[in-house]
């Protein structure tokens, strides 16, 4: 969003093609300030006016701070000082920005690139997305360990203006060759830091101050290996080092925040069943963000279409118990919520490195624990809902569209009694012993209730060995209400086991998940929730049948 203040300000000093205005306002605020302001309302040609009035180092510390795409816009254009540019930024930014380019803009740019910037490009180009090398910087600052401190501190301000940081300096070795003649990196004899230098007497040498007992990385680690690292030692950078213990370069504590960024909103993405959507979703394209969530909404909704089949096979149970319906979506719920909750708990965890695949037993235990003291919780507050059910709704209504006859022995009186619901709707029932002949005979005792406005049954067709009752079209058919008690119980009993189980399953898959190499988020939200629905109303629907019908 552009800068409600300095938008409007830098619209106008473009109008009036003020440059010293412009100058001032690149050279005078913070870079983060100024590509804030030039976000969103400005054409990369206005970006491109603005910025080229300030000396090119302000115009590189800007331009790293625009958005992504529209740095990828702005060398579209590929001004004549985007070369200078590019060998003012820093070489990892550089480097991820020509990821993003198409080839064409790519080869078009590294013509005004320098020689010596091409092959530094060159060389970060080499190492794979997503590891240490990718992220790594070759703009640090190096002495060799023969200098005095005070050799040292004239020698940092000349490279002072062109290294991304100074707190660290590296002592390195002399160079050496390679058996091909090339030059090999500079062996790392180890790391002093700014504040010792200046500290330091005049004449102490750096390979006297240096600190040798070094935590290096290599180029080919994962870069979440980076983030675990800077958070055990408080780095603010760390050395990426080859086989050889050559220096490649530095990864800075900036980049790490990137990565824990990225790699945060990457596992937040996962956990909601979405495949990892790089960049900025308001400008990612419709169809990668359809393809990103698509895939695991079909693999979900398939593994859904279990609970079809789980309740067709209790068909005969949710007819008898009509009521049971209304508490499924309850007890499902509570299943996914738990195991999400256990999923999320251990996953985070293992992310920080709390818990892994060895610490399964304690994991286990503390969850099976923690499962049933949800599920009693939980299991009180059901069995009081699921007792207070109403008559009504435990009698389960079933609507009879087309007027229909009930047989009855001569002399027997079908009368309509009077009642009212809890809102205090008025209606008319006329109770049917067990056995009632109507299409089929009745298997309980049930109660018909008349339409609306209809308050007594027509005189019935007397013949000589039954009474016939012609009842209307419309009514309600409600069997012998289900026992409150064994309602609760069934209820409070399914909540216990389902949130029980919940918990077990959300903490044993990312375990099993990472012990198979695999990443654990996958397992958060979506993926145990589903899982937990479809064996949840397993759970559900059998504690109903032991419980509520006869055996």
């Amino acid at each position: 969003m552009s800068h409600p203040l300095f938008g409007p300000e830098v619209k106008m000093m473009l109008d009036e093609k003020n440059a010293p205005g412009l100058r001032e306002f690149c050279e005078q605020l913070h870079p983060a300030t100024v590509a804030e302001a030039l976000d969103d309302e400005f054409t990369p040609e206005q970006i491109w006016a603005v910025i080229s009035e300030a000396n090119i180092r302000t115009q590189a510390s800007v331009f790293e701070y625009l958005p992504p795409a529209l740095q990828v816009q702005m060398a579209e254009k590929a001004r004549p000082q985007m070369g200078q540019l590019l060998s003012k930024m820093s070489h990892d930014d550089r480097v991820d920005l020509l990821r993003r380019l198409p080839p064409r803009v790519t080869e078009s740019v590294m013509r005004l690139v320098d020689e010596a910037d091409r092959q530094d490009i060159a060389r970060l180009f080499q190492y794979g997305e997503n590891t240490v090398g990718a992220l790594m910087t070759t703009d640090y600052a190096w002495l060799p360990g023969t200098l005095t401190a005070a050799e040292a501190i004239d020698q940092l301000r000349q490279q002072a203006p062109d290294r991304e940081t100074i707190y660290y300096v590296y002592v390195l070795d002399d160079p050496q060759r390679r058996p091909d003649a090339s030059l090999a990196p500079r062996r790392l004899l180890g790391v002093v830091s700014l504040r010792d230098i200046i500290l330091a007497p005049r004449h102490a040498l750096m390979r006297e101050l240096m600190e040798t007992d070094l935590v290096t990385l290599r180029h080919d680690q994962d870069q979440e290996e980076v983030a675990r690292l800077f958070e055990r030692y408080d780095f603010i950078a760390a050395p990426v080092v080859d086989e050889q213990f050559g220096l490649l370069g530095i990864v800075t504590h900036d980049d790490v925040l990137d990565v824990v960024r990225e790699e945060a909103t990457e596992d937040l993405q996962r956990q909601a069943a979405v495949g990892p959507i790089e960049g900025d979703y308001l400008n990612a394209s419709f169809y990668r963000v359809w393809k990103s969530r698509v895939k695991w909404l079909a693999v979900l909704f398939v593994a859904e279409l279990a609970t079809f089949t789980v309740m067709e096979f209790f068909e005969e149970l949710i007819a008898a118990v009509v009521v049971l319906a209304l508490f499924v979506p309850l007890c499902i719920s509570t299943g996914g919520n738990s195991g999400t909750q256990a999923a999320t708990l251990v996953t985070r965890a293992m992310a920080l490195g709390y818990a892994g695949p060895k610490d399964w037993r304690r994991v286990l235990r503390r969850e099976l624990l923690m499962g049933l003291a949800l599920g009693l919780t939980l299991g009180v507050i059901a069995f009081v809902r699921g007792a207070a059910t109403p008559d009504d709704t435990r009698s389960g209504p079933r609507k009879v569209k087309d007027a229909f006859t009930v047989q009855v022995p001569p002399g027997t009186a079908l009368d309509a009694e009077e009642g009212a619901s809890l809102l205090g709707t008025r209606h008319w029932d006329v109770p049917l012993p067990v056995g009632t002949p109507q299409t089929t005979a009745l298997e309980k005792d049930a109660r018909v209730r008349l339409p609306d406005g209809v308050k007594a049954l027509p005189a019935p067709d007397k013949r000589a060995d039954r009474w016939v009752y012609e009842f209307p079209a419309a009514c309600e058919v409600r069997t012998e209400p289900a026992s409150r008690w064994r309602l609760g119980a069934v209820i409070a009993i399914a909540v216990l086991g389902i949130c029980l189980w919940g918990t077990l399953i959300g903490c044993v898959i990312p375990l099993a998940l990472q012990r198979l190499g695999m990443d654990p988020a996958v397992a958060s939200g979506a993926l145990v929730a589903t899982f937990v629905d479809v064996s949840g109303i397993f759970i559900f629907f059998s504690a109903a049948w032991l419980l509520l019908l006869p055996h």
